[in-house]
């Protein structure tokens, strides 16, 4: 293990690599957005030394003289990382979007410097043709395989030229990702409907209309409402405003983004032929048929035919759901006396009418009952009921925004386990949406600083702010959104691993939803809701009439919601299989009219604003994974079903063992397994969205 330089470094640099805040966390307030670019060269020139050291060792290469160095190494660097690229997604400004152009491209290099050092790979390569005599656990062989497949698809095997055109197409698909990425959060957050006239508010409800206040502050304006483009705001005026012109202004700026309509410097358009043409030279050089082959090779999918095999029949079934909600819809528009064609921007306004009148049911009915930080208080006590754990809020230590809530987390003997941070509002230096990530990741192995590193782990989302003294109140997706990204936050929690690259979400994409999408059935379950779902001005529990009615509703739309996600899907995997996509739109174009995508209904994501798999390749030929892993959440939550207990103690303990705490150490076929003896069929899946 190399000896720690940041020592030589000046103290500004040091504030980012060398953590002395509260619990180990880092200082937040002292990193200024200046302090970057020394801070990473210096990291990187580091973590080369670091490197070097391990490829020019003369003596026998083993797992721990070479793979546990390579663990360890680059720790400022992990630490640089994380601060900065926490701020470009959390709390932006014009600085940090030109560091992140500058810094990604050059960070790209670095890492293709180091996957093409030839002396490190023979070292890497060596300890890998001799895995079978070394006699490693094996989480060690995972690591190891993890560690020399990365060289071999980082192009480790090519010739020199090769290898210098592979490291300017990373290079270049990592500038073009973070401009992708810019151009959708500066169309969000520029963008907003002002709204003066009370008539402009017709049908909205009252917490819709308080958020529209706030967020006209948050635009500059004195007075009036805005409609703006963050799902919590713009998904609920789509449903309840009266006024469909404004639905129609509203929903053609939220699907056009990226596309240059409010500034042609943001067309994402041009970015995506590029990247599209970039992905597929990579793959052919490194051996693939195509980019989906090279992302899918890792993964449980393993082919496209595979995933397709999944898409197909879910499509065909959601889209005759869909062709009946339609018609159900067109039904109501003429029963009120109306002649317009169902449009995209109608299909929300007459659904939650339908709703209401078939289940006499409605979103804002619910809301009241969903106030943020009763959520947030139910999805720390489903955790401590599953896992033993507690979380203990900490006001005085400061995070990265003064709205970040930072929490310390302790197992069932007390002791700390970990960091967990959330960030719950919207705000123009966001990107919208929700993620998990972390500032450190847990690991066992000895450093410096002693043995191992807890986890520091924190959610982002997007909700609205209320007006000040007002509860945040939230919509049934909002809520299963927090339980989701919380589901990620406890794979990052739990999980006991020995080597930092198998800890947490280090898993294949096709299984890193599966913790996620299951911790969302807890929500909706008779002892959460009864416990927590509480009137905001009453206090008032929710009634079981209104639960048993949500819960009667709870596959209402489902055509609707399977068409708009599969097609994204779909769409993704067909763009990453074609080869050269010369126009990206008319290809989007044809494949939705090869699928008979309904005019009525919008992609969840349209490419220009698909920021799921070009800004960055994260879920590039992977968005299909929220439904893979869906298969295996439906299942798993009836291991619970059927033992008549929700908490169920032993389903829980092998919950925790074999899923949440395993990350990648373990194949994530052998993982599921563990937990539940056998791997699941689509059954689950199709009768949980309702489409069996």
């Amino acid at each position: 293990m190399s000896k720690n330089t940041t020592s030589n470094s000046s103290p500004t640099q040091r504030v980012i690599t060398d953590w002395d805040g509260p619990l180990g966390l880092p200082r937040f307030e002292a990193v200024s957005d200046e302090d970057f670019p020394p801070a990473f060269e210096a990291a990187m020139a580091e973590h080369e030394r670091e490197i070097d050291a391990i490829a020019k060792d003369d003596g026998a290469a083993d797992f721990d003289t070479v793979i546990t160095r390579l663990e360890l190494g680059g720790q400022a660097l992990n630490r640089v990382g994380a601060i900065f690229w926490n701020r470009a997604g959390a709390h932006t400004n014009q600085t940090i979007q030109a560091l992140e152009r500058e810094i990604a491209p050059k960070l790209s290099r670095h890492f293709s410097k180091i996957a093409q050092n030839r002396d490190l790979f023979a070292r890497v390569d060596a300890v890998w043709q001799g895995r079978d005599k070394a006699k490693l656990t094996t989480e060690q062989s995972r690591v190891l395989e993890r560690h020399w497949k990365g060289f071999v698809r980082s192009g480790a095997k090519l010739g020199e030229g090769e290898q210098k055109e592979l490291a300017e197409i990373n290079e270049r698909l990592a500038l073009l990702g973070a401009q992708f990425g810019q151009n959708v959060l500066a169309d969000e957050s520029g963008w907003s409907l002002h709204l003066d006239d009370e008539a402009d508010l017709a049908g909205l409800p009252d917490f819709l209309v308080e958020a529209m206040v706030q967020a006209a502050r948050e635009h500059g304006h004195e007075s009036g409402h805005a409609v703006t483009l963050s799902r919590s705001i713009i998904e609920p005026f789509l449903t309840f405003s009266e006024r469909r012109d404004l639905r129609e202004t509203a929903f053609k700026a939220w699907i056009s983004r990226g596309e240059g309509v409010q500034d042609a410097a943001h067309d994402n358009r041009p970015l995506i032929g590029e990247m599209l043409q970039l992905r597929a030279r990579k793959a052919a050089m490194l051996g693939y048929a195509d980019y989906a082959a090279y992302k899918l090779d890792d993964t449980m999918a393993k082919t496209a035919e595979a995933v397709n095999g999944l898409l197909a029949p879910v499509w065909e079934k959601a889209l005759d759901r869909a062709h009946e909600e339609a018609r159900a819809l067109e039904a109501l528009i003429a029963e009120a006396g109306l002649n317009h064609r169902l449009e995209a921007w109608d299909w929300r306004h007459y659904a939650e009418k339908l709703r209401q009148r078939k289940f006499d049911f409605s979103e804002g009915e619910l809301k009241p009952y969903l106030q943020l930080d009763r959520i947030i208080e139910a999805a720390f006590d489903v955790a401590g009921r599953l896992f033993g754990i507690s979380f203990v809020r900490r006001e005085d230590i400061a995070a990265y925004h003064p709205d970040v809530r930072v929490f310390e987390v302790r197992d069932a003997t007390g002791k700390l386990a970990g960091i967990f941070m959330g960030d719950y509002f919207a705000r123009p230096s966001k990107r919208s949406g929700a993620w998990m990530s972390s500032f450190q990741s847990e690991h066992k192995l000895p450093t410096e600083a002693g043995v191992g590193q807890l986890p520091f782990i924190y959610n982002v989302m997007s909700f609205a702010k209320a007006a000040p003294g007002q509860p945040v109140l939230l919509s049934l997706d909002d809520a299963h959104t927090l339980f989701h990204e919380f589901g990620h936050a406890l794979h990052g929690l739990l999980t006991q691993a020995s080597y930092p690259s198998v800890s947490g979400t280090s898993v294949s994409r096709d299984f890193v939803e599966l913790p996620s999408q299951l911790y969302e059935h807890w929500l909706t379950t008779p002892q959460v809701l009864t416990k927590y779902a509480v009137h905001c001005k009453t206090g008032e529990p929710i009634p079981q009439a209104l639960i048993e009615r949500v819960a009667a509703a709870r596959n209402f739309n489902a055509g609707f919601r399977t068409v708009e996600y599969t097609a994204c899907a779909l769409v993704d995997m067909a763009f990453h299989t074609a080869g050269e996509v010369k126009d990206p739109m008319a290809f989007e174009g044809r494949k939705l009219a090869d699928l008979a995508m309904p005019d009525a209904i919008a992609m969840r994501h349209r490419s220009p604003h698909f920021a799921h798999i070009f800004a960055g390749d994260g879920y590039s030929a992977g968005y299909y994974s929220y439904m893979w892993s869906e298969v295996l959440d439906a299942d798993a939550f009836s291991a619970f079903e059927e033992k008549g207990d929700v908490f169920d103690a032993a389903t829980a303990e092998r919950l925790r063992k074999h899923i949440y705490a395993s990350g990648g150490t373990v194949d994530p076929e052998d993982a599921y397994k563990g937990f539940r003896g056998k791997l699941p069929s689509a059954q689950a899946m199709m009768e949980k969205r309702g489409l069996a």
